[in-house]
């Protein structure tokens, strides 16, 4: 995990989450309109909507880290932990290089953090500001039912993409991917294993992954499917 000042949140962005180690899929085009976007190429303002663990979060934990890396100042709100934060940290945030809501339907009905996220567009357009800003949701805007109507209108003035779920044989090339970024090596029978045995939501097999990489160093024992059967009791 790497900390990054940039962020308005002391929020530690995971070393694995990064533009490289996701797996595209049929998100090809999404991907490079996000490689634009921290070159400051082409739209600056993009929608991504997709299910619970189709990767929004590592999307935007990977747009911050291509920030950092070029020395830019990011922003990043969890949007999810409304409740342990402030719609007052939005201000000031139309001067960041790039801004990043995750998870902008956990506060549909809330009129503080709606009407802050409202300012925030309209400072941004009045301002001429250059800050790039994605945002994520677990629906398109339009079926989102936010009180300030106004708020969804503004949602809609960037481009907007679908995020789209791996499908089983896209899930494997993921898992061997994210084994290999760690100087790993999954066979693909091992990987076929995990799919069949385990949930097979990309965050479940990533967390035990997880567990296979700390056991392996251990053990000092490459991965196969009987020692994956013996670390997690399978």
């Amino acid at each position: 995990m790497s900390f990054s000042p940039q962020l308005s949140l002391p929020v530690l962005l995971p070393d694995d989450e990064t533009l490289v180690s996701f797996y595209p899929g049929d998100n090809q085009q999404l991907l490079s309109a996000l490689r634009n976007l921290a070159l400051d190429k082409g739209e600056r303002m993009l929608y991504l909507w997709g299910s619970e663990g189709s990767g929004r979060t590592h999307l935007l934990h990977a747009s911050c880290t291509e920030m950092a890396d070029v020395g830019a100042a990011s922003a990043y709100l969890p949007l999810e932990m409304h409740a342990a934060m402030s719609p007052k940290m939005l201000e000031g945030l139309e001067s960041m290089a790039l801004v990043c809501l995750d998870n902008i339907d956990a506060i549909v009905g809330i009129s503080a953090w709606e009407e802050a996220i409202f300012d925030f567009y309209n400072r941004r357009k009045e301002l001429a500001s250059t800050t790039r800003l994605i945002v994520t949701a677990n629906a398109p805007a339009p079926q989102l039912s936010f009180a300030l109507a106004d708020l969804q209108s503004r949602l809609n003035w960037g481009v907007t993409y679908k995020l789209h779920e791996l499908d089983d044989e896209q899930k494997l090339s993921a898992l061997q991917l994210r084994a290999e970024l760690r100087g790993l090596k999954m066979p693909l029978e091992v990987a076929r294993f995990l799919l069949k045995r385990l949930s097979r939501d990309m965050p479940t097999l990533l967390n035990k992954l997880d567990l296979l990489d700390q056991a392996s160093i251990t053990a000092q024992r490459k991965l196969t499917v009987p020692f994956v059967k013996e670390i997690l009791e399978l």
